[in-house]
């Protein structure tokens, strides 16, 4: 890419795209584009089809999904896995029809079986049945990489596809209706400090920047600490602040940080082809996507002791086992990423900290 090529930012609000445009910016890149979703709908095969012919994008980083943790993804699966198709299958269409030069798509380690070997190397894709509470989601990131690949081989685009670890930075969501478990942990923890403290102005000021279910600031104490209850943030009768977690807290989990995810995003966008990911004599081309993570885990229990300590909360947690745990162990391996030039730079307890500035900071 030269520092003017004109490079297509899908979904920059997010917790990636967000962070790319940020990486690209910092490297000098003055050409960048990028649409809400109010001004371009991404499953809107017409609307994407005038965007691509009016802008004519050069590159395309493609990291707009519909995303969620284990009850979004097992409540809302139709449109899950039709918002996700639907997104893929016109932004990598239309960067054909417009002769894109490079695309890259990106997924989730969700993709691999839910009983993988671990850490789970790339071709390890298609070897076993999926988690099923977010199969639909993993279906269709899976479909965008035989997409990604099957247009390289009959059109010979270069397109690559790059399969992040758990996410966590900046712009996070912290929805606690929708967020992923680290996100959700640091407001829950934050809050249950608020309450132990008495801190209410804190409680308002939380939610005044993102309602729960409705109840905002202004809403009565009684109304607040009905809502933080039904999500697991309780004071008990002796003063002490509990916070309940799904799950038993032992499945493992990888952390990436999301600007380390962003720089390894540019680098490959940069350094790698198509015909980089795969070896040159294969007579069948598969699993040419690029797990991106950092090859250690965490349990969530330690990971609720990490942000505990960060925070400053001296309260109790209480797992619930009733809750679903989701796969018990997902760990990538990065082998091929780290032969490629690239390793992450930030870890688990340094993120936790910047995470939780920023969250103080919004």
């Amino acid at each position: 890419m030269k520092k003017d090529s004109k490079i297509y930012v899908a979904g920059h609000r997010g917790l990636v795209g967000s962070a790319i445009i940020k990486n690209l910016e910092a490297k000098g890149f003055t050409n960048i584009i990028h649409r809400t979703h109010a001004q371009l709908d991404l499953t809107d095969t017409n609307a994407v089809a005038s965007f691509f012919s009016q802008e004519k994008p050069e590159y395309v980083f493609l990291a707009a999904a519909k995303v969620g943790g284990i009850v979004a993804n097992n409540t809302y699966r139709g449109e899950f896995i039709y918002a996700n198709l639907m997104i893929q299958n016109n932004v990598v269409h239309q960067s054909y029809r417009n002769q894109v030069k490079k695309l890259m798509f990106l997924g989730s380690t969700c993709i691999y079986p839910k009983n993988c070997p671990q850490p789970m190397k790339e071709n390890y894709l298609l070897t076993d049945v999926l988690e099923y509470t977010n199969e639909p989601y993993a279906i269709a990131k899976i479909a965008g990489i035989k997409l990604c690949e099957s247009y390289n081989l009959q059109y010979g685009t270069n397109y690559i596809s790059v399969m992040p670890t758990n996410l966590y930075g900046p712009n996070d969501n912290f929805d606690l209706e929708k967020s992923h478990v680290l996100p959700a942990l640091i407001r829950k923890i934050h809050l249950g400090k608020a309450l132990e403290n008495g801190d209410w102005d804190g409680i308002e000021k939380d939610l005044n920047r993102l309602p729960i279910k409705g109840i905002d600031g202004s809403s009565s104490k009684a109304s607040i600490l009905n809502v933080l209850s039904e999500f697991g943030v309780t004071l008990e009768d002796n003063d002490t602040a509990k916070v309940e977690i799904w799950g038993s807290g032992k499945p493992m989990r990888e952390f990436l940080w999301s600007e380390d995810m962003a720089d390894a995003c540019v680098f490959l966008m940069e350094q790698i082809d198509f015909t980089d990911t795969h070896p040159s004599d294969a007579k069948e081309i598969r699993n040419t996507h690029i797990n991106i993570g950092t090859g250690t885990d965490i349990s969530i229990a330690d990971l609720a002791v990490l942000i505990k300590k960060t925070i400053g909360f001296k309260g109790e947690f209480f797992f619930d086992a009733e809750k679903p745990d989701g796969t018990v162990k997902k760990l990538t391996n990065v082998e091929k990423l780290n032969a490629l030039g690239w390793k992450h730079s930030v870890n688990l307890e340094a993120g936790v900290r910047r995470m939780y500035d920023w969250y103080l900071g919004r």
